[in-house]
């Protein structure tokens, strides 16, 4: 199984960075979706907030957090984002977030995506929490990788 994965070398084992100095720049685009689950009385509490607050905070924090991704995941390259867009909607019950990701670079962005659709429902959880004790993130998923010459 070793030899599948693209961070660990076949014969020792061992973890690595991939190599990526090869590699042509391409232009780079990632969606991932996550789903932050909670009592409908919590989403229509949020929902009643001044226009914004609690998903704008968490739409800024999911962006913040595109940008630091090479810091939190050891083996991610460091990349020139060209933009992140995250976008939070409540519903019955459930924040739903959407984060896109691009950049011109030799590696993809879905790792930039999924860590700003995660830290933007984590965000929404960290606010709720005190009236909210059952809430759950879930779904962190890649909804679409795009790669396309430059």
């Amino acid at each position: 199984m070793a030899d599948e994965l693209s961070h660990v070398e076949a014969a020792t084992g061992r973890v690595r960075m991939v190599d990526v100095g090869a590699k042509p720049e391409s232009r780079r685009r990632a969606v991932a979706r996550g789903v932050l689950r909670m009592a409908p009385e919590t989403a229509a509490r949020l929902r009643e907030l001044p226009k914004g607050d609690a998903l704008a905070t968490a739409e800024l924090a999911g962006v913040m957090a595109a940008k630091r991704t090479s810091e939190l995941i050891p083996l991610c390259h460091q990349l020139p984002l060209s933009v992140v867009r995250v976008n939070a909607e409540i519903g019955d019950g459930v924040v739903e977030i959407t984060a896109e990701a691009e950049t011109v670079a030799q590696t993809g962005v879905e790792m930039e995506a999924l860590v700003a659709a995660s830290v933007a429902a984590l965000t929404v959880y960290d606010m709720a929490k005190a009236i909210d004790k059952e809430m759950v993130v879930e779904e962190i998923r890649r909804v679409e990788k795009t790669k396309e010459p430059v």
